[in-house]
């Protein structure tokens, strides 16, 4: 048994967990999971499969190691690359073909053929519009300005993520399915939407193998993250049980390792399936009540029989967000709270909050003995009151990167992690500019 395949049935038996093994790790691993067929783990997963007539990929690989992509492909075989399916149009998934494209134009081969369905174009120029949001927003989730170094007294810039603007368009695309035949072997392309609009799962009929993209992820899905587009819960459950239907003997999937064998294979889907069901089911039965969106947020629960599942723990997505999400979907933006509707600005709430109470310094005390008692919650609003109140006032910020560095350690989620530490990181930046004027 070779290391993905040993770190499949650990993570399947519990013996280590999503935690340790986050399913956004770059490992770099490579292990035949079929005859003539590989799974490549990284940042995000590369599914290879070898054909008579050269390689097919299930997606590709990240901008940010496709030369180690390349290679480790190459490490296992020098076919040429005859097809790259997209699963969906995200920037880990779809930066692997320069590599092979150059070298096909180096060797005379013909140039690698790009799958993926109709709506991939139109989000690489939605991402090209808003390029400089994602990269903030990118940045912020994966906490890379919490990385920022320290060189005596000069602070290094941050290290932020830089959201690329040049895209492998798709050839080839198509609408509802399509099959390809390459080297005498079949690819059923098949369109759902779920975590995208452009989302397309591969079944490899001959081997049995299912590349579901990230419709399976290895974690809670990634159905609401609180600072990207719509998701589609209910269409991505019906897209897992036709592939459960399948009885598949490898999962592929898009993050995290591979799922081996029929039974195992269909309960990692049917579970997935009934996680995003009831959430959906539940949040649509109170909305339809008269809910607002803050009853519903605190009191929709995921099954209590799947939350020991090892691959549907909340360590990237949370599911309060999906919550959220199956809200915006059906409900849109009015939370159902009047005074949301047209709010005074956040700096006027703060300040009469602030009268209130007698001033920033009793909200930041109170926010102390807050965070004293575990109740990080309620001490990020009263910090945040006071820093809309007073933005450059020095012993708020401090206050309020102790609380977000603590809502920060206490999470488990990714997303969570990453914009509570960007919180703290804005307030200790905070200090740093005040301590520089002094």
């Amino acid at each position: 048994m070779g290391t993905v395949m040993d770190l499949a049935e650990k993570m399947w038996s519990g013996e280590v967990t999503t935690d340790e093994h986050h399913a956004w790790t770059p490992v770099g691993d490579i292990e035949e999971i079929a005859e003539g067929a590989i799974f490549y783990r990284s940042f995000a997963n590369v599914t290879a499969f070898e054909t008579e007539d050269g390689l097919v990929l299930v997606d590709t690989g990240a901008y940010f190691n496709q030369r180690q992509t390349f290679q480790s492909i190459r490490s296992w075989s020098k076919a040429r690359l005859n097809t790259a399916v997209y699963t969906h149009g995200h920037v880990d998934h779809v930066f692997g073909v320069p590599p092979f494209a150059e070298e096909a134009g180096e060797r005379g081969w013909p140039r690698p053929r790009v799958v993926g369905h109709e709506a991939v174009a139109a989000r690489f120029q939605r991402y090209i519009l808003t390029a400089g949001y994602n990269s903030i927003i990118n940045t912020r989730q994966f906490g890379a300005d919490a990385l920022r170094s320290t060189r005596g007294s000069e602070m290094a810039p941050p290290l932020t993520i830089q959201w690329p603007t040049e895209y492998t368009y798709p050839d080839t695309t198509y609408t509802r399915s399509l099959a390809l035949t390459v080297g005498g072997e079949r690819f059923e392309l098949y369109h759902d939407r779920g975590e995208t609009d452009d989302h397309t799962w591969v079944w490899v009929p001959d081997r049995k193998v299912l590349c579901p993209g990230d419709l399976f992820i290895w974690v809670v899905p990634n159905a609401g993250n609180p600072q990207k587009v719509q998701r589609y819960p209910l269409e991505w459950a019906r897209a897992l049980r036709k592939m459960a239907a399948l009885e598949a003997e490898v999962l592929s999937p898009g993050h995290g390792v591979i799922v081996v064998g029929r039974e195992r294979v269909q309960q990692a889907l049917t579970d997935t399936a009934e996680f995003l069901e009831s959430l959906h089911d539940q949040t649509v039965a109170l909305m339809n009540q008269g809910a607002t969106l803050d009853t519903i947020v605190h009191t929709v629960r995921p099954p209590a029989h799947l939350e020991g599942r090892p691959y549907l723990q909340p360590v990237y997505d949370e599911p309060e967000f999906i919550v959220r999400n199956i809200w915006r979907l059906y409900g849109g933006w009015y939370d159902g709270t009047p005074s949301h509707l047209k709010p005074a600005p956040e700096g006027r709430q703060g300040a009469e909050i602030a009268s209130l109470a007698g001033g920033v310094r009793p909200l930041v005390e109170r926010a102390r003995q807050l965070m004293a008692d575990g109740q990080l919650a309620m001490a990020s609003h009263l910090v945040d009151w006071a820093m809309a109140a007073e933005a450059d006032n020095a012993e708020v910020h401090e206050v309020r990167a102790e609380v977000y560095s603590r809502r920060a350690d206490e999470s488990r989620a990714t997303m969570t992690r990453g914009i509570f530490r960007a919180a703290a990181w804005d307030s200790r930046t905070a200090l740093e500019r005040q301590e520089v004027q002094d």
